[in-house]
């Protein structure tokens, strides 16, 4: 006979595991390959649309190539390149811009057109100024400059200026005004924009590759994909895309936590 007790628990086990936010993404992801293959079976026209199993095999097959780790890592080095120049200064720019108004003036006009500007016309300046090596990293900057620019700003305004005026009555050192008042504040920002500005700095990179195609990089993957009209290397350089933006969002995201002293790190 089964014990009241274990009886009484089974729901509560079931109602914790349906709310678990990890069981439900995965359980979102399976769907999503359901509805894929499905939509897939349904087109059955494989240059079309490919079913997922076979972008799996190809994607393992492209994992024993040691030619799609290269292209791989010379896309990420100079991504990761523009991510992180844009982010340091964007920061440092949004900073002076949120304490002192005659630099927000001054930088309008800069990061307005940087912000509007869209990919393809930054793609083709690259290229007339830079080398097709260095596109995906140019590209990657100007995009997450404004982006980081604003939310730093943002963040340094709102500031309590009673916190401010406590700083100058006791006359707390740079130092202190930093750790004390500006971290504290912006924080929250700049890890929003952050989160952001990587999925975008990959979007962007790889969209001005494609346009550049350098030698050796996912953007001529992807273009020698639609050459040779193979749907199957399209969705699986991809599907490898995305999954290197998630792991460079989780590793980014917990390095800037702890760069920036938050105690909780969630990767």
């Amino acid at each position: 006979m089964q014990p009241r007790w274990a009886a009484a628990c089974r729901p509560t086990i079931s109602i914790m595991v349906f709310h678990n936010p990890r069981f439900l993404r995965v359980a979102s992801v399976l769907l999503a390959l359901l509805l894929w293959q499905a939509a897939s079976m349904l087109v059955n026209q494989p240059i079309f649309l490919v079913s997922p199993t076979t972008v799996v095999a190809r994607l393992i097959a492209l994992l024993g190539d040691g030619a799609f780790y290269a292209a791989l890592g010379f896309s990420f080095l100079r991504i990761a390149l523009g991510f992180l120049g844009g982010l340091l200064l964007g920061t440092l720019a949004g900073a002076a811009a949120g304490r002192y108004r005659w630099v927000e003036i001054l930088l309008f006009p800069y990061m307005v057109t940087v912000r509007s500007i869209p990919v393809a016309s930054f793609a083709v300046v690259a290229l007339l100024w830079f080398s097709s090596g260095t596109i995906s990293a140019f590209v990657s900057f100007l995009i997450v400059l404004p982006i980081v620019y604003h939310a730093v700003q943002e963040g340094t305004r709102r500031i309590d200026p009673r916190m401010r005026e406590m700083a100058a009555v006791f006359r707390f050192s740079p130092f202190d005004r930093f750790g004390c008042l500006w971290l504290p504040g912006v924080r929250p920002y700049l890890l929003s924009s952050a989160r952001v500005s990587v999925g975008l700095a990959w979007k962007s990179g790889v969209a001005a590759e494609l346009i550049g195609v350098p030698a050796g990089s996912l953007g001529q993957l992807l273009y020698l994909s639609k050459i040779y009209m193979s749907t199957a290397d399209l969705f699986a350089v991809t599907l490898m895309i995305v999954l290197a933006t998630v792991v460079c969002e989780k590793l980014s995201m917990g390095g800037l936590r702890i760069l920036l002293g938050e105690r909780r790190v969630r990767v």
